[in-house]
């Protein structure tokens, strides 16, 4: 198998007529990594994996795959595969007449097919599979089939198109284990599409968030999850409580926001908007709900006073939603210690948070989803 290779997209458009679908993109993925596109649905997240694997010419812009230009060459012309939602299996083939169907295209015998889907198979760990047919397989054993198949054709990148969006929760979850695994197996530069942030966060190495054919932020997971660098990102990414409010001071990666209900709140700046906010903008801050806890101490810069709303009790935790601004809810989310920590609605709580976990963005549109 190859070792994978770079892949650099540079201001790339992709329009129809006067729908801009991708809008200047500019993303260097690494050799061997893992890169997700991680966005709601219509960002645009199919439309750049469809040019990278040459079933769609940018309008403008280039494609790099390992330093070499790829436009004007066709899906068959690049060292790339793709693994679609649908898995796209042959029903009539058994398993390993699937895997090594591109070997088939390209002449090899039947023994030489045969050993290198066997390889692969013992690779997925599905070595006793080979002579089912694709209906007699579970989902998460059709998936692992897709991949093995994919990966037969020996390319330097394997680009997946939300391939785990049909299996249940369980399977899902199971899968983004095994397919990380598979991707460290056999070292090569795995592109994959996702809506869902817990695929994202888990497998990759970096994510790119994607808002409306932009690209919003490029980070690790953790990043991507404590420093958000816009509203859209800190929104869409996990829960986040959100505050409105002017930026009354800035001090050292620091600053306060005068905000409508809750009087004067501290927080960080992101490493994103540093620069990009002075005294008198508008801005907002976001808290996670672990974030959040009770306190005892008086009226400060991270203290809030919120009424009960309703409390649910989760098992791990118990999540207390509170009166937020403009309609919405806050939630702060308690470990369960073994005290029961439910509280009557019309209840008045003290909450504090840690400054440095409080990040604080410009104005922006928040994620719908």
């Amino acid at each position: 198998m190859s070792s994978g290779v770079s892949v650099d997209l540079q201001d790339m458009w992709i329009k129809f007529g006067d729908f801009v679908a991708v809008r200047e993109a500019n993303v260097n993925i690494k050799g061997g990594d893992f890169f997700s596109f991680l966005g709601p649905s219509g960002c645009g997240k199919t439309t750049i994996l469809r040019a990278v694997s040459g079933f769609l010419e940018p309008s403008d812009g280039n494609i790099l795959i390992g330093g070499e230009n790829m436009i004007g060459k066709g899906p068959n012309e690049r060292p790339t595969a793709l693994i679609f939602q649908n898995l796209a299996l042959f029903p009539l083939m058994k398993v390993w007449e699937n895997i090594a169907f591109s070997m088939e295209v390209r002449g090899a015998s039947a023994g030489e097919r045969r050993k290198r889907a066997d390889e692969l198979l013992d690779m997925i760990a599905l070595s006793d599979q080979g002579d089912k047919l694709p209906s007699e397989l579970s989902g998460g054993q059709k998936q692992r089939v897709a991949i093995a198949r994919a990966l037969c054709a020996e390319p330097d990148v394997l680009l997946l198109d939300e391939p785990l969006s049909a299996l249940d929760l369980k399977l899902r979850q199971h899968m983004r284990t095994e397919l990380r695994e598979i991707q460290k197996r056999v070292g090569i530069t795995f592109i994959y599409i996702t809506h869902d942030q817990g695929e994202a966060l888990t497998m990759s190495d970096s994510v790119a968030v994607m808002k409306a054919g932009i690209i919003d932020q490029i980070a690790d997971g953790k990043s991507i999850y404590d420093d958000p660098s816009t509203a859209f990102v800190a929104s869409f990414v996990g829960e986040n409580n959100c505050f409105r409010g002017k930026i009354s001071k800035i001090i050292d990666g620091q600053a306060v926001i005068d905000s409508n209900r809750t009087g004067a709140l501290r927080g960080r700046i992101a490493t994103g908007a540093q620069g990009k906010l002075s005294v008198g903008d508008d801005a907002m801050m976001f808290i996670r709900p672990e974030g959040l806890s009770l306190t005892d101490k008086e009226a400060s810069d991270t203290r809030i006073m919120a009424e009960v709303h309703h409390s649910e009790f989760e098992g791990q935790s118990y999540n207390v939603f509170l009166e937020g601004t403009e309609g919405k809810e806050m939630k702060m989310a308690l470990t369960n210690r073994g005290e029961a920590q439910l509280f009557d609605a019309g209840s008045n709580l003290k909450i504090s948070f840690d400054a440095n976990q409080a990040v604080i963005v410009p104005v922006g549109e928040l994620a719908s989803e």
